[in-house]
């Protein structure tokens, strides 16, 4: 275990803040609450050398120290991974379907940044790359990546602070006729989405399908796909929020993370990625359009 942080003593204004509080405000390493409550649990933040819950309350001259869990260095899952953007700081990768971005497993997209990006050479380079969010598995597309210890905190920050506009792209089940603003809390947790038809198509299993841009204003887990549920239009493919019997199989989500627009986290620089849908979503429109004008007069 390497400390790489160790000049945090609490002073009389502090005595009596619980360490959490503590964390939040004034410990630069980490940019969100949920940032410090996981760096609570592994480990990475003690109280005098010891491994100490969030809600302990702090003394005067306590000393926090923060130290990196993270010594041995993935094991690389040599895949090939599309690189879309890459400088010293950060990185964007297109993800394809099927694959985690991390976990306690070996093939996943932390695993495989080290077959895929040249390594930092800034002073605060990390010892290897590291996601700034993540996506579902199942969900393909444009993926943040930091490369630099303040590239990470800084794009942690505006990922709290809403100032990275992501875009997605999916095909809903049904005909979408007007654009969608969904406010539909999600685990009893604020959330927004803004859902835009962009063409539909007539389909013999499903009537309609549409091609829709997705914008989400908050950041919950499976966001997109339990509003496009919501409304009566779940993505196709989807096993957990559509309907049994509208699963195509081997086809996979129909959702993708088509484009990302920030500020570069070190000069400020306006970075606009954008990159064109899988053929599978072109595929699955053309097929449905097809069938359906061959055999709606049967």
């Amino acid at each position: 275990m390497s400390i790489i942080k160790a000049t945090y003593s609490i002073l009389p204004a502090h005595d009596g803040m619980r360490l959490n509080e503590f964390a939040e405000a004034h410990l630069n390493e980490y940019t969100s609450k949920k940032g410090v409550k996981k760096a609570i649990k592994r480990g990475e933040i003690l109280v005098n050398a010891n491994h100490v819950e969030g809600g302990r309350f702090l003394k005067e001259d306590d000393i926090i120290t923060i130290v990196d869990i993270e010594q041995t260095p993935p094991k690389v899952f040599p895949i090939d991974l599309p690189v879309i953007y890459e400088d010293d700081f950060i990185a964007v990768i297109n993800k394809p379907a099927g694959l985690t971005v991390s976990g306690n497993q070996y093939k996943t997209v932390l695993n495989a940044l080290g077959h895929n990006l040249k390594q930092s050479k800034s002073e605060d380079a990390l010892p290897w790359p590291q996601p700034a969010h993540r996506l579902d598995n199942q969900t393909s597309g444009l993926l943040l990546i930091a490369k630099t210890a303040k590239a990470r905190i800084e794009l942690g920050n505006a990922f709290e602070e809403k100032r990275i506009t992501k875009t997605y792209a999916a095909i809903l089940i049904g005909k979408l006729a007007e654009a969608q603003n969904i406010t539909f809390p999600i685990d009893n947790k604020p959330s927004a989405s803004l859902i835009t038809p962009l063409r539909y198509v007539s389909s013999l299993k499903n009537e309609f399908l549409t091609l829709v841009e997705l914008n989400p204003f908050t950041g919950r887990t499976h966001q997109l796909r339990i509003h496009s549920a919501k409304i009566g239009h779940p993505i196709l493919g989807d096993k957990l929020y559509g309907d049994d019997g509208m699963i195509l199989k081997n086809k996979g989500l129909f959702l993708t993370a088509k484009s990302l627009t920030f500020q570069h986290p070190i000069n400020g620089e306006e970075i606009i990625v954008t990159i064109e849908l899988p053929t599978k979503f072109s595929r699955r429109l053309e097929n449905e359009e097809r069938r359906f004008n061959k055999y709606k007069l049967k």
